[in-house]
């Protein structure tokens, strides 16, 4: 019997010490906010001069006429259409030839030609706002800082990191979503 009741005491107390409310743990503070705002600081400000940079380079460049994208990149016509308004929108397929080049214009990639879905496939972000812009027919040349083409990887193979391009491109064809 008073095994019994020492028994029942028991499993009152466990019953009473267990109902308590579990208290959530707390995260280790170990700095991580404060590294990622210095990273991104960093980024900044490393952006900011890179924009500096390609801006005087477009300045001193005076056979062409640059305009500034507020995509943050710059381009020039190479051959403009003026009577054609149609641009490529969001799901059409267009077809274009580019190639990569550093600013002093060597070639980094060739002359390529290839289908794209506009806003659907990856492709050098850049470009993908760019070829918004552009009407079928047309080629311009695009001045793009290394944020908006391969930013802080390069590609892996010839872009290197944070390296600034130019690419010229030629809107050879738009098929509109409505006609596929």
């Amino acid at each position: 019997m008073r095994l019994r009741r020492i028994f029942f005491v028991f499993i009152i107390f466990l019953a009473v010490v267990s109902c308590k409310e579990p208290e959530a743990r707390r995260p280790k503070q170990q700095g991580t906010t404060n590294f990622y705002k210095e990273v991104l600081k960093e980024n900044k400000r490393l952006n900011a001069l890179e924009k500096k940079r390609l801006e005087e380079w477009v300045a001193k460049d005076t056979v062409k006429v640059y305009k500034s994208s507020p995509n943050g990149f710059w381009y020039t016509y190479i051959t403009k259409d003026t009577l054609n308004s149609s641009s490529p929108q969001a799901e059409d397929l267009v077809m274009l030839s580019y190639n990569i080049a550093d600013l002093n214009g060597g070639a980094l990639y060739e002359k390529r030609e290839r289908s794209y879905k506009v806003d659907k496939e990856d492709f050098i972000p850049a470009l993908q706002d760019g070829i918004k812009l552009m009407k079928k027919g047309e080629t311009i040349t695009f001045v793009i800082p290394s944020y908006r083409a391969f930013g802080v990887t390069g590609d892996g193979n010839k872009i290197a990191v944070n390296q600034p391009i130019q690419s010229t491109v030629t809107l050879i064809d738009i098929k509109s979503k409505k006609e596929e």
